[in-house]
């Protein structure tokens, strides 16, 4: 027999894995206000005061929760965290460990990381990129920016779009979209590129969270308006200015979606399969990616 949907309890046109920590009625991202652990619904929070002891309050009613109850899961059936948004302070935190480290460090540490297919060192008298061994680059310059514009908007876009996506799909499962996207970014920019040419930036990533953020408001049944002009407003721009890595930003928004697809649209009797399936299958769709580019440069 089909599973039944879950549905906020403010707005039963809207699905949801997410509980209040003290009634534990459903409820959705609008209505998730932030606690000390977990979430919790508007009206918990307006009337003040801890839930009865082995209880929780629903429709008007105290009714007895079996010490062994299931922890409250997510939308994408990851378990919910006290913060909600810790993955994505870490990630800010890396990207601007290694801004300040390039900053102090100079050039030379943001040419050894630094996403490029192939081209001559003249201070190390050898050639290096991807095609010559150093996968590295591929997720390094994930994490790499270099003029402070650059970072702003990347770190600002993130820790906009980072939150509701952290909380909606947990941590582990937010991670593999954040770095998956990244990756998928850097593979299609090694694949089209220049070989010589370099790029760098949390751009791929961001913009696979772009993609993610749709599926999901899509699946939950929001308004898509914001975000269909957001996604435009973003492609417009990285086709109009001839410094942009193009390459990253589509591979990255095309990694995104599908990885969110797959974890949002997966059956609750085969979710995990389902989900870190489809990170497997886009990971391998980035090895074959990165292959075939090194193939052609090498060969």
């Amino acid at each position: 027999m089909e599973d039944q949907a879950v549905r906020c309890y403010r707005h039963p046109d809207r699905e949801t894995g997410i509980s209040c920590t003290r009634c534990e009625r459903p409820i959705c991202p609008e209505c998730m206000i932030s606690a000390s652990v977990g979430f919790q619904c508007p009206e918990c929070v307006g009337s003040g005061g801890p839930a009865p002891a082995g209880a929780s309050a629903v429709s008007g009613t105290v009714r007895r929760i079996r010490p062994d109850a299931a922890r409250p899961r997510t939308v994408t059936g990851g378990a919910i965290a006290s913060d909600p948004r810790l993955v994505t302070k870490v990630l800010l935190g890396i990207n601007v460990a290694l801004w300040i480290a390039v900053l102090v460090a100079g050039d030379r540490l943001r040419n050894d990381l630094v996403l490029v297919g192939r081209a001559y060192d003249l201070g190390a008298m050898e050639e290096v990129g991807v095609a010559d061994g150093e996968w590295y680059r591929l997720l390094t310059a994930v994490f790499l920016h270099e003029e402070p514009m650059h970072i702003a908007f990347n770190m600002l876009s993130l820790w906009w779009l980072g939150p509701p996506l952290e909380a909606a799909l947990g941590r582990a499962r937010y991670l593999a979209l954040y770095l998956l996207s990244g990756l998928g970014g850097s593979a299609l920019s090694y694949l089209l590129a220049e070989e010589s040419q370099s790029s760098l930036g949390a751009s791929g990533a961001v913009f696979g969270l772009l993609g993610a953020t749709a599926v999901l408001m899509r699946r939950l049944n929001y308004d898509m308006r914001p975000v269909a002009i957001l996604l435009a407003i973003n492609l417009v721009i990285t086709f109009y200015f001839s410094n942009i890595a193009w390459q990253a930003h589509i591979g990255g928004l095309i990694a995104g979606t599908a990885v969110a697809y797959g974890m949002v649209h997966a059956p609750r009797e085969r979710r995990a399969l389902v989900q870190w399936g489809t990170c497997g299958l886009v990971l391998a769709a980035t090895v074959v990616m990165v292959v075939v580019r090194t193939v052609q440069l090498t060969g």
